[in-house]
């Protein structure tokens, strides 16, 4: 699959401008970054992955009532190469986790029709360097196959909550409902369209909304750490040999995953219980 990327990318050549919204909103996004083409490729991918995902045990985890995470392999993306390669995707990824950064999760979340609101949350446990350091060890980039529209249970993020401590959150990452009030105060819902990409810490707390439209929502997820962050050990990637021999050196200095002579199904390592009944 051709990139179809955009040519130019505001701000690469300035690091700082370009993460800032990272360390005060806890959240950037990069418009039209693809083409409406390379994003229904996507799309048609996701879903092949969730059929074959939702009929095994382990393949699809539930994220609360009509809502599902999958994680897949490399392969199973005909654009992940263009995807990692990205020139935005790179830029932010050096700038905040430095250069030897590693790709350690591909997957993707799917809120279908009935879809409810989640509890808001982290999707882990704060770190002391993000906390005490205001270092972030990880980010999130998220890609959206359709469309985002009011009625689709867009993503709500309450800006500037990623350096909360989180000692009182169950788990480290749930925090209580007599905050909820504030986070709801602090949310901003994000409509992105076919293209775009947005990357956040996923320590700033937030959830997905109710889906009250009849389509589903397909996002993709790529997770990526800084050195020693400690992430992959919730993931399986793999790889072949054969897509290994085929990757540009510069994807392949960067990705976390097992070199093997076949893939096998993923069963998915990293559940949020909290999140599987929806919120109250």
């Amino acid at each position: 699959m051709s990139s179809a990327a955009t040519p130019t990318v505001p701000g690469t050549d300035q690091p700082d401008d370009l993460v800032a919204g990272l360390f005060t909103d806890g959240v950037i996004a990069c418009k039209g970054a693809f083409s409406r083409e390379w994003a229904a490729a996507m799309h048609e991918d996701i879903m092949a992955a969730f059929e074959e995902a939702i009929g095994r045990e382990g393949g699809a985890v539930g994220r609360g009532p009509k809502r599902y995470y999958v994680e897949i392999h490399p392969e199973q993306l005909r654009g992940f190469v263009d995807l990692v390669t990205h020139p935005w995707v790179t830029a932010v990824s050096e700038a905040v986790l430095g250069p030897d950064y590693e790709i350690v999760e591909i997957g993707f979340d799917i809120p279908f029709a009935g879809a409810v609101n989640q509890p808001w949350h982290r999707d882990f446990p704060s770190p002391p360097q993000t906390y005490e350091q205001r270092q972030l060890t990880s980010l999130a980039f998220n890609l959206t196959a359709v469309d985002t529209t009011p009625d689709m249970g867009p993503f709500h993020i309450a800006v500037g909550t990623q350096f909360e401590r989180g000692e009182n959150f169950d788990h480290g990452m749930f925090p209580p409902q007599s905050e909820w009030p504030r986070y709801e105060a602090a949310g901003q819902l994000k409509m992105p369209q076919m293209g775009d990409i947005s990357a956040r810490s996923a320590l700033t707390i937030h959830r997905g909304t109710a889906n009250q439209s009849p389509h589903a929502r397909p996002v993709l997820v790529l997770g990526v750490d800084a050195p020693g962050a400690g992430h992959a050990e919730l993931h399986d990637m793999m790889i072949t040999r054969e897509f290994h021999a085929s990757l540009p050196e510069q994807v392949r200095s960067h990705l976390h995953a097992r070199v093997v002579d076949e893939l096998v199904p993923i069963v998915q390592k990293h559940t949020i219980e909290g999140l599987v009944m929806g919120a109250p």
